[in-house]
């Protein structure tokens, strides 16, 4: 971290360090797919404004959309990191193959994931980031023409070097053949049969005694000086021609890499904003896949609003006496929502480390609140908290997703400053609350900074004198305390000195504020120290054993408590957070459990007692009230989920039984449609026989039999329907009701002649007449003349039967109308006169068939009407009506005779 005598720089440094800031970086460049990613993620920068937050977090939910859509995904292939191969290109420096060939495999890998984006339809970020790269594929293809594979320019780069390579060839066939065949001839001085090289030159290793009997030249030995490396004096002029034409080749091979390398310098920056992107993409997929493995959630930052002070007592107002308020503040509009927060450095050390388990907590403070207050017993989480909302915050400035449940609400802040952990320094001869002191003093130093900085919404000035119990002045802060025996606290909350600028919006995270010095006065400096923050912060956490500092809710609206859970049944702290409810320092227990001695917790028992003891045991009931209110949330949960499991379970139930019933009244219809189709195909035949054979009546009565059976056999068998229920008739002791006096009664006695009945309700005796009552059921009871009604209505209904009955004998069956040509007339085109004339002799021949078909046709309807009102006053008519469509509809008259 570098040195610097700036008191924001050092203080946010310092902060960054506290929370671990940099192994969070470490964890998140593992996401990353290039080098690029990996330092951008190494040395992660926090914007200082929100708009920049913003566009950071719009860049990392569009490629968290695109890393879980099928197809979508950046990918990175062939971007490399090329920004010294850029400077060395615009410095006129000859860049290597290497280089090249990743130059041109990034700028293919730029064009991919444009090409990805632009394809997308909902990451206008994206899109609007990707929209001014230039790859330039003309550069790319160009350098994939000069260099190969292996980062060697190809014969292929220029006519020359190709011609040069060839005689190279050439020449080496040469060279190898006059070397194998001394290789061959000397094989006993030869140490092993292999032509190799030393300084470019062609040689072969001889046995160092056996020199003379290959004349050459040595260029080297073997480390043991038992092989000499020999160039043959018959290879010499050769091996010098190589190095002329080794030469050439280098000359021809750095004039196309520098032509190369200028076109590279000509777009240098466009190739830098290019390396910007692709670095910026990377990062924001790093930021996507590091929030989905944390199983985070995007963060969503509440807006300031203005709330007004009351001149009075520096209360906040309500919304409808703002108007009366002289003084403004900037308020949360919402309050702060961080739902199963947890810290992702120790997810990491759970998944990777072995670590414990993490226990998440909650945090969800009201908008007005300016400082929370967490005691609670050492061990118990209180530290871990603050850096949970600390990397929370950084999290989300920086566009990261934060570990808590949906939804996730916080302030943008400022700043977030910390004071955490002790800061003691032999060197420097600091103490324990010497370092602290200088830590909060940066502190308040942005602090102030930040407000004479921020818009001009004015803050009182009115100094406050916080008296104690001590004379003596608290130094190293902006407020003199005047401390006396016999005051207190005072009840409404003091706005501090130095306030004559807005709050700016700033976390300020103490650890154990006001420890390390006499108790007393340290109390006194976290309250003091506490109301300023309340007055020059957007919010404070602070953890503190002081007990003093517990009361500050029950003075101050903008204070609130919270506590670490401590489980007396186990001695063991849950690390749960605890809101509303100050905590018990449990320091007694915790000694006890770590190990000491026990007639020393024992005797240190003896002399706690006091308000601490009363206090204690009031906080502990509240604990005991708060778990079993839990419980019973929990259970009723439970209770819900167990009702949400049985209603989707009768719901689907439900479901498959109408599913099932719709599956058979589809089974019943095809089996109906198919009784049917059968019955109409034996129908038919039944026709076709009668209009083959001889129309009598007998054969029509035959037929008429055989369609009885069919519809016997087809049709569904037709209910009685259902007899009424026999009429209700009260006897003694029945219950009946009364409807006029809307009055349940019990019969006394029965009805008489008169048909009437005595009975009682309450103490009330009265006579009714039998149809003023009915039965509990709703049933009217039979009068006489209802009986004597029916009865005429049985009676004249089979005299209507009987008649019926008489006439049908020994007579075709009428409604089954069979047409034939015997019993059909075609009166189209005739006048009525003369229709009727015809129709009256056509009836007297189809007295045998029961049924005459009028074939008179539609036209004007003239003869239709004068047909039918001659068949109302025919006597041998019973009955008439229109065809069927398939018949003839409109146009033809059925004819029933009697």
């Amino acid at each position: 971290m570098p040195i610097t005598n700036n008191p924001s720089t050092l203080i946010q440094s310092e902060t960054l360090e506290l929370l671990e800031w940099s192994r969070l970086c470490q964890h998140l460049a593992t996401f990353a797919a290039t080098k690029l990613g990996v330092a951008a993620a190494l040395d992660l920068e926090i914007p200082p404004t929100q708009a920049q937050t913003a566009e950071l977090l719009a860049q990392t939910q569009e490629a968290y959309q695109l890393d879980n859509r099928p197809g979508a995904a950046l990918a990175f292939e062939g971007i490399q990191d090329i920004g010294q191969a850029l400077q060395r290109a615009e410095l006129q420096g000859l860049l290597s193959g290497e280089e090249l060939l990743a130059i041109a495999t990034t700028l293919a890998g730029a064009r991919q994931l444009r090409r990805i984006i632009d394809n997308q339809p909902d990451v206008p970020t994206l899109k609007e980031l990707a929209a001014g790269l230039r790859t330039y594929p003309e550069i790319e293809q160009e350098i994939h023409r000069c260099i190969d594979d292996r980062a060697q320019v190809a014969d292929r780069a220029t006519p020359k070097l190709a011609g040069i390579r060839v005689q190279m060839r050439q020449l080496r066939d040469r060279i190898y053949q006059i070397l194998q065949g001394i290789l061959q001839r000397q094989s006993n001085a030869v140490q092993e049969q292999v032509i190799t090289q030393r300084n470019a030159r062609f040689v072969i290793p001889v046995k160092a005694p056996q020199k003379d009997a290959i004349p050459g030249i040595v260029h080297d030995s073997s480390a043991s000086g038992a092989t000499l490396y020999v160039e043959p004096h018959n290879t010499v002029n050769l091996n010098n021609q190589m190095r002329q034409f080794l030469r050439q080749e280098q000359v021809e091979e750095e004039a196309v890499r520098r032509a190369l390398t200028e076109q590279v310098g000509a777009v240098k920056p466009d190739l830098d904003r290019l390396v910007v992107v692709v670095t910026t993409l990377d990062l924001a997929t790093a930021k996507a896949r590091y929030g989905f493995w944390l199983q985070a959630n995007p963060p969503t930052f509440i807006e300031l609003g203005n709330t007004k002070l009351t001149p009075k007592d520096g209360e906040i107002a309500e919304e409808e006496n703002l108007e009366n308020s002289k003084v403004q503040i900037p308020n949360l509009r919402s309050q702060i929502t961080l739902r199963h927060l947890r810290h992702p450095l120790l997810v990491w050390q759970q998944q990777y480390e072995q670590g414990f388990a993490v226990v998440p907590i909650d945090l969800t403070i009201a908008p007005h609140i300016r400082v929370v207050a967490i005691t609670g017993p050492n061990t118990g989480g209180k530290t871990v908290t603050l850096k949970t909302l600390g990397l929370a915050a950084l999290m989300a400035k920086a566009g990261m997703f934060v570990a808590a449940r949906e939804p996730v609400e916080l302030p943008w802040f400022d700043n977030i400053l910390a004071d955490i952990g002790d800061e003691q320094s032999l060197q420097q001869s600091l103490s324990t609350f010497s370092g602290h002191i200088r830590r909060i003093s940066r502190i308040l130093a942005v602090l102030k900074k930040g407000g004479e900085e921020d818009s001009d919404l004015p803050i009182p000035h009115t100094s406050t004198t916080l008296r104690l119990r001590s004379g003596d002045t608290i130094p190293d802060t902006s407020t003199t305390l005047r401390l006396r025996s016999e005051d207190t606290v005072p009840d409404a909350p003091c706005p501090m000195p130095h306030a004559q600028f807005p709050i700016p919006k700033s976390l300020v995270l103490l650890d154990e504020v006001g420890a390390g010095t006499d108790p007393s006065e340290g109390s006194a400096l976290a309250i003091a120290l506490l109301q300023y923050l309340a007055q020059n912060s957007l919010l404070t956490i602070a953890t503190t054993h002081f007990g003093e500092l517990k009361a500050l809710k029950y003075q101050d609206s903008r204070f609130e408590n919270a506590s670490v859970e401590f489980d007396d049944s186990s001695m063991q702290p849950t690390y749960r957070l605890l809101w509303g409810i100050p905590g018990r320092s449990n320091a007694l227990s915790i000694a006890k459990r770590l190990g000491l001695l026990p007639e020393i917790v024992a005797e240190a028992q003896t002399h706690v007692g006091g308000a601490s003891v009363d206090v204690n045991q009031v906080i502990a009931g509240l604990e005991a009230q708060r778990r079993k209110q839990e419980t019973k949330a929990r259970e009723a949960t439970q209770l819900l989920h167990a009702t949400e499991q049985l209603h989707r379970e009768v719901s689907e139930k439900a479901a498959a039984l109408k599913e099932r019933e719709r599956e058979l009244k589809i089974a019943q219809e095809v089996a109906v449609n198919e009784a049917i189709g059968t019955a109409k195909s034996e129908i038919a035949q039944i026709i076709r026989r009668l209009q083959s054979g001889d129309q009598t009546a007998q054969n029509a009565q035959v037929a008429t039999e055989t369609l009885n059976q069919i519809s016997a056999k087809h049709l569904p068998s037709r209910k009685e329907p259902a007899k009424p229920k026999p009429g209700f008739m009260p006897k003694v002791g029945d219950r009946i009701r009364i409807p006029s006096l809307g009055q349940t009664a019990e019969v006394l006695s029965g009805p008489d002649a008169n048909e009437e009945l005595s009975v009682r309700f309450g103490i009330m005796k009265m006579t009714v007449k039998l149809a003023e009552i009915e039965s509990l059921d709703g049933q009217k009871p039979e009068t006489k003349a209802q009986l004597a009604k029916i009865a005429a209505q049985a009676q004249a209904q089979a005299t209507a039967k009987a008649k019926q009955a008489q006439s049908e004998v020994a007579k075709p069956n009428p409604e089954i109308a069979i047409r034939t040509a015997n019993n059909t007339i075609d009166l189209r085109g005739a006048r009525v006169s003369d229709g009727e004339i015809e129709v009256d002799r056509a009836l007297s021949k189809a007295v045998e068939y029961g049924v005459l078909w009028i074939v008179h046709g539609k036209g004007t309807g003239q003869l239709r009407r004068g047909i039918h009102e001659f068949l109302d006053t025919h006597p041998q008519v019973s009955r008439y009506e229109l065809a069927s469509q398939k018949e003839g509809g409109g146009g033809v008259t059925i004819a029933f005779l009697k």
